[in-house]
């Protein structure tokens, strides 16, 4: 398959309320360094290559981005990079941050923001972005139980105009139900990928789709490996096959097996790899068939 001539629209699109997006977006997470995320020992990426990744992104259809102010090394911040590489903003991109967590200037973490301590998170997002108003903010949860006064705060900013939609992350069904009682939820944004399955996952996967409402898995590429895992981690049999099949990758099978979960199941693989972000985007282009879906959802579930 050759990726160059395969843009972002080849995956379909889906709304995210009144803004439509390729199903294929960009993860900024990996872009502010080498090796393991969000982790202070980590060696800062290079600036231009980063910069050159982001518009290559941009070049391929992709225009849905999903960052973070917390999303930096010590050297580079995700959202000041976004800002540099694609300001002015083209008119269809739609950046999708997330607030709740925070890190110290150092990078530590810090504790979970309160309910009035979000409307900060928010305008830093403002400030580091350029923008003077966020397209989608998600609610990631940190902490056992209600999600109420959080979700409310920023359903209020909402009505400020300071957020034009809302969405979650890192959620159950009851936090889905509790805050679409408040403001309504345009995605959920939670850990899902091929082999890291449970039935709440699933179920809230099948949930979003009947709401209407976009699935975004993080960790798509990695599975059960999570936050460490790497792209190329050691595959299971049936995705190496798939990709043999297709002459493609094990993480383009990924990807693609993702998107085929649901057309309202969107992707956002993240890297500072030329290469990889044109693999990436190209998986949007893979059709599995009934069979090949049918031994990878075997693998999904075992």
């Amino acid at each position: 398959m050759n990726s160059e001539t395969i843009t972002a629209t080849a995956a379909g699109t889906w709304k995210l309320g009144d803004l439509t997006v390729n199903r294929i977006g960009f993860g900024t997470m990996r872009l502010t360094q080498y090796g393991a995320a969000l982790n202070t020992e980590s060696v800062p990426s290079d600036r231009g290559r980063a910069l050159s990744v982001l518009r290559r992104a941009v070049e391929l259809g992709v225009n849905h981005l999903d960052t973070a102010s917390f999303y930096f090394s010590r050297l580079r911040s995700a959202n000041e990079l976004v800002n540099s590489a694609l300001a002015p903003y083209p008119d269809d991109l739609v950046i999708t941050t997330k607030v709740g967590p925070g890190r110290d200037p150092h990078g530590d973490w810090m504790n979970a923001a309160t309910p009035a301590q979000l409307r900060g998170q928010v305008e830093e997002n403002l400030r580091q972005l350029g923008r003077d108003h966020l397209d989608v903010v998600n609610y990631r949860r940190q902490r056992p139980g209600s999600i109420a006064e959080h979700f409310g705060a920023l359903a209020e900013l909402r009505e400020a105009g300071l957020i034009r939609h809302l969405g979650l992350s890192n959620v159950g069904p009851e936090h889905l139900a509790e805050a679409q009682a408040i403001a309504p939820v345009v995605c959920v944004q939670n850990k899902y990928g091929l082999g890291a399955a449970s039935p709440e996952s699933d179920a809230l996967l099948r949930s979003c789709g009947e709401q209407g409402i976009a699935f975004v898995p993080f960790y798509a590429i990695a599975g059960h490996a999570g936050e460490s895992g790497a792209a190329d981690a050691v595959q299971d049999a049936e995705v190496l096959a798939a990709a043999a099949a297709h002459g493609v990758s094990a993480p383009e099978i990924r990807l693609a097996w993702s998107l085929h979960q649901g057309p309202h199941v969107l992707a956002i693989p993240g890297t500072g790899n030329l290469a990889h972000l044109e693999a990436n985007v190209a998986a949007g282009a893979i059709r599995l068939s009934g069979d090949e879906l049918a031994r990878l959802d075997a693998v999904h579930r075992a």
